[in-house]
């Protein structure tokens, strides 16, 4: 069976829980080793370590790495450490946090939180990931996870809307001429179970429903390696 991922090496923040476990899990599972990065080793949501996971339930190689992403030294601390499992070839850039505190009541330190994690650590992950690519000679491929929020903002998390409509912008920018790597865009929508919760939430729904249907593809957890196939060319 042909893996999509076979022999690279991928770096993926937030990795220990949720949405960043699962794709670290998928990657694995198509062939690549995997750094899992975060800012705690256990899951939230319980169950064996994904480095472990990985290593006992395939046969690629994981490593944890403590990372703290609104660090950039934590962020270049964890890129070098792709050099044990052969040298980076992908980045993700999944951590993230919400915040559904009403935008008339947000607090300074909550505004300043959520942004440092989900704008500043994806900015300096693209950083670290890109300055390690260009020196290495071989390329590679980031990916910048951002949301339905950010083109569908919803008043209730206006903070999260707001990071996310910069991540991609952003993702969007270092397509432009004059940059050191070459990016393509691929927007999509991926689910994952564990963000049913959210979208049970009447809000959500209500806003779904007043909403002009995206035109973007939704897809499950396992496209993710789809979107790195494509960043390389690949049909």
């Amino acid at each position: 069976m042909e893996h999509l991922l076979e022999d690279e090496t991928a770096v993926i923040t937030g990795g220990a829980s949720g949405f960043g476990r699962e794709i670290a899990l998928t990657f694995a599972d198509q062939g690549a080793d995997v750094i899992v990065a975060d800012i705690r080793e256990d899951p939230r949501e319980g169950g064996e370590p994904t480095h472990e996971r990985i290593e006992s339930e395939t046969d690629r190689r994981a490593h944890y790495v403590e990372c703290d992403v609104t660090n950039p030294a934590d962020l270049e601390v964890t890129v070098d450490a792709a050099d044990e499992l052969g040298g980076l070839d992908i980045m993700v850039n999944n951590a993230g946090i919400t915040n559904e505190t009403d935008f008339l009541e947000v607090t300074e330190e909550e505004y300043d939180q959520l942004m440092s994690i989900n704008l500043k650590g994806v900015f300096f992950g693209c950083q670290a990931a890109g300055k390690k690519m260009v020196d290495a000679g071989g390329g590679g491929k980031i990916i910048n996870m951002s949301s339905a929020g950010a083109y569908r903002a919803m008043a209730d998390i206006s903070t999260y809307c707001a990071s996310k409509a910069a991540v991609r912008t952003l993702t969007y920018a270092l397509t432009r001429p004059r940059m050191p790597l070459r990016r393509r865009r691929h927007p999509g929508q991926l689910r994952q179970s564990g963000l049913q919760q959210y979208a049970d939430d009447g809000r959500l729904r209500a806003r779904k429903r007043h909403s002009r249907p995206s035109q973007r593809q939704t897809a499950q957890t396992d496209d993710s390696c789809g979107a790195v196939r494509r960043t390389r060319g690949d049909r």
